[in-house]
């Protein structure tokens, strides 16, 4: 076996302990590591909880004694700064380890490049860049976050094989099966919040909570121009279970916001365009308030703008095996659309997932222009 084979061997290990992080560190990165000495692994962990222990540290005290001399593999660079724990570069230098091997320096300008500079000045061995893509795709979110600050947008829809998310009278309970559903409770427990347009909250009266065990429920964002949530909608009857974000434009009626405020409803004023959200500035706060990852759900208009503002990173589309037909049957994505097909929105990193009888195709959008 190569010295590259090991690593990756190793490090594939790291980037495995650190999805299971996914969901409870966030705005924290994944991380897990390896500490292998004489061709055997003495410790390993990840970052389990947001606050918590890093990766670096459960693998160390796992480890214990045979630190020294060890080769640690982490699937980020070690920290170098405090911050809810205390640096994992001195534990790392205190246990004795004589190489580390990473993938990729840590975007947080906290501490970015220095955990790689502390562990050379103490004369251990450093190597960056051992399967640098699987790392940064493991961690797109908190990338995005750091480097442009913006949460990582998933936009989901759920569809007939004909393309229509709805009937012409609206309904659309359930297009997709029972599976695909518990799926998306899943993906709701491991993002910070979920959002959708105030007509689909006006229409379907959804609870966005996370129904899968083990998840967490996200916070719930509704975009809501003219701050009209109904008071006796089942969102805020359950707003003791997670809070809700309402996104208004600065034309909403005061008392209508006032109202909102004293249920516990957060606000987010806007400037108004056209009767609407400024969804650019919506999601440029929502970054400033950490939030890592964030799963749009709907409605149409909603997906159309984030998809032509470029906010949206990836999609998930379930598609199940029916007809629905009709002209004015709902479709996903409106707005005026492209002129030639070389101009459309492309995407990549393809997966395809099979759920009862539905199909699921997820990718990362890329933009032309």
């Amino acid at each position: 076996m190569t010295t590259q084979d090991v690593e990756e061997k190793y490090m594939t290990l790291a980037l495995e302990l650190a999805e299971k992080g996914r969901g409870k560190v966030e705005p924290n990165p994944m991380v897990g590591a390896v500490l292998v000495k004489d061709g055997e692994i003495m410790g390993k962990g990840y970052h389990q909880v947001f606050g918590g222990s890093h990766a670096e540290i459960h693998a160390i005290n796992e480890a214990g004694e045979n630190c020294k001399g060890a080769t640690l593999y982490v699937s980020m660079e070690p920290c170098a700064h405090y911050g809810k724990t205390a640096p994992c570069t001195d534990a790392i230098i205190k246990g004795g380890i004589t190489k580390v091997i990473t993938t990729v320096i840590d975007p947080n300008p906290v501490t970015s490049g220095k955990g790689i500079q502390k562990l050379k000045a103490a004369g251990i061995e450093v190597r960056i860049g051992v399967m640098e893509s699987q790392a940064k795709k493991l961690n797109a979110s908190f990338f995005k976050l750091m480097q442009k600050g913006l949460p990582y947008v998933i936009v989901k829809w759920a569809m007939s094989l004909d393309g229509k998310i709805a009937t012409r009278t609206g309904s659309s309970k359930w297009i997709t099966s029972e599976e695909s559903r518990m799926y998306v409770h899943k993906i709701r427990g491991q993002v910070d919040g979920v959002l959708v347009g105030i007509n689909t909250v006006l229409r379907d009266d959804p609870l966005l909570t996370c129904r899968y065990e083990g998840g967490r429920s996200p916070k719930r964002i509704i975009v809501d121009g003219n701050a009209s949530l109904p008071l006796n909608s089942r969102l805020l009857n359950t707003i003791s279970e997670s809070e809700i974000i309402v996104a208004v434009n600065e034309n909403a009626q005061q008392n209508r916001i006032e109202r909102l405020e004293q249920l516990g409803c957060k606000i987010i004023k806007t400037r108004d365009i056209n009767g609407h959200v400024n969804l650019q500035a919506l999601f440029q706060r929502l970054g400033e308030m950490k939030l890592t990852n964030i799963l749009v759900e709907g409605g149409s208009r909603v997906i159309t703008s984030m998809i032509e503002d470029h906010l949206v990173d990836k999609v998930m589309v379930f598609i199940a095996p029916i007809i629905i037909g009709g002209e004015d049957a709902k479709l996903p994505v409106l707005g005026k659309g492209i002129d030639k097909i070389n101009e459309a929105v492309e995407i990549n990193e393809v997966t395809i997932k099979r759920f009862s009888n539905d199909v699921v195709v997820e990718g990362v959008l890329k933009y032309k222009c």
